[in-house]
């Protein structure tokens, strides 16, 4: 695929982002996308491998490797190189149900086993897929196609986050009538309200959820399933339900001063900045603040980030991010070979930002909190941090993090941002529904499949298999809805 000589005859180039103290300034995506010709010999760049890896969705060492959703990567950058994006786009959305999305928001682990990437930069597979689908909406081949055909079957989803919208888009293209139900006041679930405007803009989500509408699929907001709307009524209604409604569960930390004012999970900061800012640009005053605070960030992940990236544009005086986990090398070590996904050190938006305005990188590795301290307000205003060793438990072979006596230090915080992950299913809604939980607080199925234990009723994304990548919601709700096409129909011809 693409041109045989390309890998040698083009670097590697991705869009150009904006500057860390420009950006900072507003909310928006701030990458300039290649010109149309630097993207097609981006798309020469792939190497007409033997082995496609980046298609694979392998699972080596515990690892993904290549896209989960088997994208069709060598034919649509050979499209791509070619200038035939009509094409492109056909070979695209035959695997991916949202390139908008992932082609924003994936950490790429395309990216992480292509060829190229053995002996130099791999290829720009999610700038590629960006252009493609930001070129389809531009040339009308992203419109609404509704089917021809629609059959008697109704199908409830509850959850509008990536796995819902996908088993949704997927089964109303097989005909049946779906209806997709949200507790929010808005259509996205994660992709809305837990992923912040500069790396999602929500006009983007807008537009794919018109053209779901023009397809036929309806929408209900406000409707939180198990509190202010019965199940009984779903199960009078519809011929079977498909729960997609995340892993909503925060982790928490309990350590003394826990109970203090100024401390959030994430979450709630993300989605009250995204909801104030979509309501009022801000203005309204309804959102969790950061301005000239000293903000402590507990977590090191792609949330942990979001929230160092959103406190920078709030204006906070300092943020610091704690990292439990030792610090990662630069380059691959010897036992994390390539196509696993590399285990490298990652410096993401937020990071970049906070390093620009305040001249460090804002993390600390193996370090935790040990104490939050309150004001004469009760308020938090310091916490007290202890620094963390690795050590071996000789029982399972797993490595700890243990508190290293004596290295407690004091820092300022009066923001406190929880970013610890999440824990599974919320069990107000498992409860309402009647379906088992895992020992992991996730909805039992059974082995691959996607059925609950109760006859009518499926689980798919981050709720059936826990906290995961956008890409990988996407993957189980496509999955889940070829599963009740056949629970309907007795057979199914969705890909």
């Amino acid at each position: 695929m693409g041109k045989p000589t390309g890998f040698l005859e083009y670097e590697r180039k991705d869009s150009r982002a904006e500057a860390p103290l420009q950006r900072i300034r507003h909310f928006h995506e701030f990458h300039t996308p290649l010109t149309e010709a630097r993207q097609r010999e981006q798309g020469a760049r792939c190497m007409e491998c033997g082995v496609p890896f980046c298609q694979s969705g392998m699972i080596l060492n515990g690892m993904v490797s290549g896209c989960p959703l088997n994208n069709l990567v060598p034919e649509w950058n050979d499209l791509v190189y070619n200038g035939n994006w009509a094409q492109a786009y056909n070979r695209l959305k035959k695997t991916n149900s949202f390139p908008e999305f992932t082609s924003r928001v994936c950490p790429a682990p395309c990216e992480a086993a292509c060829t190229c990437g053995l002996n130099g930069d791999p290829v720009s597979i999610k700038e590629n897929e960006r252009a493609i689908i930001e070129k389809a909406y531009e040339t009308g081949k992203a419109v609404a196609r509704p089917p021809k055909l629609r059959t008697d079957k109704k199908i409830a989803v509850v959850g509008s986050g990536p796995a819902g919208l996908a088993a949704a888009d997927q089964l109303n293209k097989r005909g049946h009538n779906v209806t997709v139900f949200e507790r929010e006041d808005r259509i996205g679930g994660l992709l809305m309200y837990g992923i912040p405007n500069m790396k999602l803009e929500k006009t983007v989500i807008d537009r794919k959820i018109q053209v779901m509408k023009e397809e036929g699929v309806s929408f209900v907001t406000g409707a939180d399933i198990g509190r202010n709307y019965k199940v009984n009524r779903l199960k009078r209604d519809f011929d079977c339900i498909i729960l997609a409604c995340g892993a909503s569960n925060p982790r928490d930390i309990q350590v003394p001063g826990r109970d203090a004012e100024g401390i959030y999970f994430a979450v709630d900061f993300l989605k009250s900045t995204t909801k104030s800012l979509l309501n009022s640009g801000l203005e309204d005053g309804s959102y969790i603040s950061a301005k000239d605070k000293h903000v402590l960030v507990i977590g090191g992940g792609d949330t942990g980030n979001d929230c160092v990236g959103t406190a920078m544009r709030h204006g906070c005086a300092s943020v610091t991010q704690l990292e439990m986990m030792p610090k990662l090398p630069d380059t691959r070590a010897e036992n994390n070979t390539w196509p696993e996904w590399p285990r490298i050190l990652k410096t993401d938006y937020g990071q970049e930002e906070a390093a620009a305005a305040f001249g460090h990188d804002p993390r600390m590795y193996q370090t935790t909190v040990k104490e939050f301290i309150r004001d004469e307000s009760g308020k938090v205003c310091k916490a007290i941090l202890i620094s963390l060793t690795p050590q071996k438990d000789p029982e399972t072979n797993r490595t700890m993090m243990i508190p290293a006596e004596g290295s407690e230090k004091e820092v300022a915080a009066d923001l406190v941002l929880i970013a610890a992950g999440f824990l599974g299913a919320e069990g107000y809604v498992a409860d309402a529904f009647g379906v088992e939980l895992d020992g992991r607080t996730n909805v039992a199925t059974d082995g691959k499949s996607y059925g609950t234990n109760v006859e009518n009723i499926f689980a798919a994304g981050d709720m059936r298999r826990g906290q995961s990548l956008v890409v990988w919601a996407i993957k189980e709700g496509r999955e889940a809805a070829k599963e009740v096409d056949e629970w309907l129909m007795g057979y199914t011809n969705l890909a």
